[in-house]
């Protein structure tokens, strides 16, 4: 590793031991970086060095910045940090906002002054700010006021948080008063493009939250491997999206991605469907991130709507169903863009450009990075075997302080916990979580399977599907089920989706009991929490035999 700018080296000092680090790749031509690199000079700094300065960069209700102007706003941040809040670099520094230009100003402040992110998900609450305040021990919080109830409340549990600073406050001490003081001048940090500039906490769809170590260097790889290669946006380009900058599928997505090419991004503080919709024809954003149940909700949306400045769309956090894909593209005539990407990589490392697109699959890996499917040894498997997804590349896992690095990283290769297929064509087809296999009377049944097939059934709007303790089988498959309005639970509906299930995949993968609920257990990045379904699973009393036939 090149000296670390780093006068706190707290993030240095906890990355894991070398020889638990996987195998990074950098070999190809648009991954090669020098030693010494501050991202946000990258990021912002270039364009307004190249006379570019005056172009939009963000875009909101509430503002627009340029890059310059959102230069002017990040020097400021930078010298506030610095003098005024006995920030150095390498200190660690929580962010809390929902997605808007302060947001993203602070969080490129924190990265120019060599400092390191964390951001949180504005749905949080005290206990879960708390988690990432102590594990990494930071000492300075931004935090946009409407989230102050919590962030209070998480301050009297986090003895190492010395300064908390709102914005929107209208208050003397406030981020706006203090910044507008400030010097509009500021020099990057001389960083080491291998010094730490983000712990990115993971959403907890497997449990307690792991802080995931992210460089420099890191951030542009991403934009370099998946943004350059398959997604290829211009400087013409308007992102816009649903995901929180606090998960980095939303980082990347309408944040790094964008500025990489000095693109402009719409940011959205609320982005459901019934938002997205008229934003996107408002704006004329022209790329758009979000989940496959998003674009599932805007299909029965779109009438009154213009959205043809569209011209990519990309789904990822969670499994794209074929009949999604093929209900926007026959709405919309765009190709949904599928992608698999994890907190530990950073962002997407398998995906698919438009044209080579195979309905139902994720995709290849990403120029880039490797993949491959292994058995439960390590031992790789031949095409058409399922087995666990094992990646590596430009961007790979270093967990802060945390045991669980080993059970992550394998050999060199990153285990992500998914149960894969590939073809012999090379594409990988996603089965399950591994953790989501249900091993069913000696099938074995990928839950996700069998939520894509009761989501193309009229009445189901969500659903989640685990395996359930049973006497006979071991396991049964388990779907918990939110209904459309307008439709009733009763034996009658059970049966129907089950028929309708045996009808869409295999018979003997379906749901031998259903349960109806009014919402599914979920991340505050919307994910579903699978794990959460299955603890409800395990603790249910055991059905009746007529609800189990």
């Amino acid at each position: 590793m090149a000296d670390t700018a780093h006068v706190d080296t707290f993030a240095r000092d906890n990355l894991p031991p070398r020889d638990q680090w996987p195998t990074f790749i950098l070999n190809r031509p648009e991954l090669q970086y020098p030693e010494r690199l501050n991202c946000a000079v990258a990021f912002l700094d270039r364009w307004v060095n190249e006379g570019r300065g005056d172009e939009p960069c963000l875009i909101s209700p509430a503002e627009t910045l340029t890059y310059r102007e959102l230069q002017d706003r990040v020097n400021r941040i930078c010298n506030v940090l610095v003098q005024r809040l006995g920030f150095v670099p390498g200190s660690r520094v929580l962010l809390r906002s929902a997605n808007n230009p302060m947001m993203v100003a602070a969080y490129l402040a924190v990265l120019k002054a060599g400092g390191v992110v964390v951001a949180t998900m504005p749905l949080l609450r005290a206990r879960e700010i708390a988690f990432p305040l102590t594990k990494a021990r930071i000492t300075i919080a931004l935090c946009d006021h409407r989230l102050a109830e919590d962030m209070e409340r998480a301050r009297t549990m986090a003895p190492d948080l010395q300064h908390v600073v709102y914005w929107g406050t209208g208050t003397p001490d406030s981020l706006e008063a203090l910044i507008a003081e400030a010097s509009p001048e500021f020099t990057a940090v001389d960083t080491a493009a291998d010094d730490v500039c983000l712990i990115g906490f993971t959403s907890g769809t497997t449990g307690e939250p792991k802080g995931t170590m992210h460089f420099h260097r890191d951030m542009l790889a991403i934009c370099d491997a998946y943004s350059r290669n398959v997604l290829r946006p211009g400087p013409t380009d308007r992102f816009i999206g649903s995901p929180p900058l606090a998960f980095t599928f939303g980082l990347g997505g309408i944040v790094l991605f964008p500025m990489r090419v000095g693109a402009s991004t719409v940011l959205l503080e609320k982005a459901g469907p019934d938002d997205l919709l008229p934003a996107i024809m408002q704006y004329k954003a022209t790329i758009c991130f979000t989940a496959p149940t998003a674009y599932r909700a805007m299909l029965s949306k779109l009438e009154g709507y213009d959205i043809s400045s569209l011209r990519k769309c990309v789904s990822a956090g969670e499994p794209l169903p074929k009949g999604t894909f093929e209900a926007w593209r026959d709405a919309t005539n765009i190709r949904l863009m599928d992608g698999i990407g994890a907190t530990e990589m950073l962002h997407i490392f398998i995906a698919a450009t438009e044209e080579e697109i195979r309905p139902g699959a994720t995709g290849k890996p990403v120029p880039g990075y490797e993949a491959k499917v292994i058995d439960e040894e390590g031992r790789d498997l031949p095409p058409g075997s399922l087995g666990r997804l094992a990646v590596r590349g430009p961007t790979g896992c270093r967990y802060l302080a945390d045991e669980r690095q080993r059970k992550y990283v394998q050999d060199g290769w990153n285990v992500t916990g998914d149960t894969y297929l590939m073809d012999e064509d090379g594409y990988f087809w996603y089965q399950a979580r591994s953790d989501d296999m249900i091993i069913s009377a000696g099938y074995n049944i990928a839950g996700p399977e069998v939520e894509a097939a009761l989501l193309t059934h009229a009445a189901v709007a969500e659903c989640g599907v685990v395996g359930a303790p049973d006497d006979g089988r071991g396991t049964v498959v388990k779907a918990y089920v939110v209904l459309h309005p307008g439709h009733a639970p009763g034996a009658d509906l059970t049966k129907a989706l089950q028929d309708h299930v045996k009808a869409e995949i295999a018979p003997y993968k379906y749901p031998r009991i259903i349960e109806y609920v009014d919402a599914l257990p979920r991340t505050q990045t919307g994910k579903l929490q699978r794990f959460e379904l299955r603890r409800i699973a395990q603790e249910a009393p055991k059905p009746q035999e007529a609800m189990s036939a």
